[in-house]
């Protein structure tokens, strides 16, 4: 299953990004992941949220420009080589990885991986293949 991921395009600049918090925070807006690629211009916040739309609504309201991708969310064994594998097979199947970022369950015993290919139904379809789940944005929320 495809899972929606918020980007936000922030300015390098201080407070920006606890604006874009802020504003997810007062709409009730739960972040279960993110990651922040940068320049010394401007960063993307990478996120994945309780609420994709409304997330989209409030901080486009609030001056931020937003983007809506689809990525893809699997569960790794938190051990050695555990991303290895994943790696594996879309390597086996041409497919590019153009960025990964990962949290750890609350028990600790699977991270869980959010991965964004080239072509994320060709990921999806390479991945279930070789019998690894790929979650659900509801799955993410019952970790």
């Amino acid at each position: 299953m495809k899972l929606k991921q918020i980007s936000v395009f922030l300015e390098n600049k201080k407070g920006r990004l606890k604006n874009a918090i802020h504003t997810l925070s007062e709409a009730g807006i739960n972040i279960r992941a993110l990651s922040i690629a940068d320049t010394s211009e401007f960063g993307i916040l990478r996120m994945i949220v309780s609420d994709p739309v409304k997330a989209k609504e409030v901080l486009e309201e609030n001056n931020f420009v937003v983007r809506v991708n689809d990525v893809i969310a699997v569960e790794v064994p938190d051990e050695p080589g555990g991303l290895d594998g994943i790696l594996a097979v879309l390597t086996d199947h041409d497919i590019n990885v153009e960025y990964i970022y990962a949290f750890v369950e609350k028990k600790g015993e699977k991270a869980v991986v959010v991965i964004r290919t080239e072509n994320v139904d060709d990921g999806i379809n390479a991945l279930e293949d070789a019998g690894i789940p790929v979650l659900s944005s509801e799955d993410i929320y019952i970790l």
